[in-house]
């Protein structure tokens, strides 16, 4: 099949090409992230906006691109929010180097630039998310499928510029959390992009969204973490996805799961950022939980509003730096007794229930 040459997929060759001929003269051993010049630089299209900080406290729910008939800032009207998680960007297939959307559509979206320029006229902003679900499992997460860490990282910077975002988030599920090379040469390409970030002045957060356990992170999600501090990666974010724990007996009490694991990995850190006080790591958690039933068949993890309650009430009196649910398309009471609807969360509420109550999180 001859693949179609973008906007983007120029942008992403062009840096490429840059980032290849400096490492070729680059005496530097493997193990440091290589500094790079690139010439991805370019203004973005016109809809895109400016590159916009972030709050330190944040709802920002994921949004499914694959399954959304509505646009962002329509969303934004409805629901009142204006904080999204856009997921999910993986290679188009695997083995690949191209990044698309949902391994379909191709990366530089014009309709996504313009939705996203509108959004932030509105007073909001975009993560772009990396991997997900599908790709963790069949090796589409971009790191896990290019071979090449200045790739990557081409494909990263190229992203950043066409959407003029300044968060990537790294959602990393199933097999992804068990490729040690997948793992080094993710953490290496956004070594080099945030060095590359720095020397434009662009500013850029990186936040890991990982499984948890009431207990705090296993082994393989630990060391993912400790990958990014080995490589030189400044993480902002540790994002918990407090849902779909199986293995747990009984009717779970989500509220009470989700805050005993944000306890638990604030204990882990700091072992990973020994020069942070426990507020201070607190402020590199966030909490996604997903409104309603998640996909556990026994339907014993049904996350109601009470839940959500007790969440935002730990999220502000730890200082939280993000909340988020999966996702904003379920946050309706549609499908009443459903198993991990992507429309709707399959208990009674009425529409943006959750969002309404959560919202009020962000600075």
């Amino acid at each position: 099949m001859t693949r179609r040459v973008t906007g983007f997929a120029i942008l992403a060759a062009a840096a490429l090409a840059t980032v290849l001929s400096a490492c070729s003269s680059n005496s530097q051993p493997s193990s440091t992230p290589a500094t790079h010049q690139s010439n991805s630089a370019t203004p973005a299209a016109q809809g895109a906006g400016g590159f916009k900080p972030w709050p330190a406290q944040v709802y920002s729910p994921y949004y499914e691109t694959w399954t959304s008939s509505s646009s962002l800032p329509s969303l934004a009207s409805q629901s009142g929010v204006h904080y999204f998680d856009l997921g999910f960007l993986q290679a188009s297939s695997a083995g690949s180097c191209t990044l698309t959307w949902d391994g379909s559509q191709s990366a530089d979206s014009p309709s996504y630039q313009s939705e996203i320029g509108q959004l932030k006229q509105q007073g909001g902003n975009v993560a772009l998310a990396f991997g997900g679900q599908s790709a963790g499992d069949n090796g589409t997460e971009i790191a896990d499928s290019c071979p090449s860490v200045s790739a990557i990282a081409a494909d990263y910077e190229a992203v950043i510029n066409t959407y003029h975002v300044s968060r990537l988030d790294m959602d990393v599920e199933l097999n992804a959390l068990n490729n040690s090379a997948g793992i080094e040469r993710r953490n290496k390409a956004l070594a080099m992009t945030q060095a590359w970030a720095a020397r434009h002045g662009y500013p850029l957060e990186i936040q890991y969204t990982l499984p948890v356990q009431p207990s705090g992170l296993q082994p393989n999600a630990l060391a993912v973490l400790q990958n990014a501090v080995q490589e030189g990666v400044k993480v902002t974010l540790v994002n918990l996805m407090t849902f779909d724990y199986y293995d747990l007996p009984g009717v779970l009490d989500m509220g009470s799961v989700a805050t005993e694991a944000a306890t638990s990995v604030n204990s882990q850190l700091a072992a990973l950022y020994p020069q942070e006080s426990r507020p201070e790591r607190y402020a590199m958690e966030g909490i996604t939980f997903l409104p309603g039933i998640d996909d556990n068949p026994s339907k014993n993890e049904v996350t109601e509003l009470s839940s959500a309650r007790q969440i935002l009430s730990f999220a502000r009196d730890h200082s939280l730096g993000l909340l988020s649910i999966w996702a904003i398309q379920r946050d309706n009471g549609g499908c009443p007794g459903s198993i991990d609807s992507n429309t709707c969360s399959g208990i009674s509420q009425d529409s943006w229930a959750f969002s309404h109550l959560v919202e009020s999180f962000s600075s």
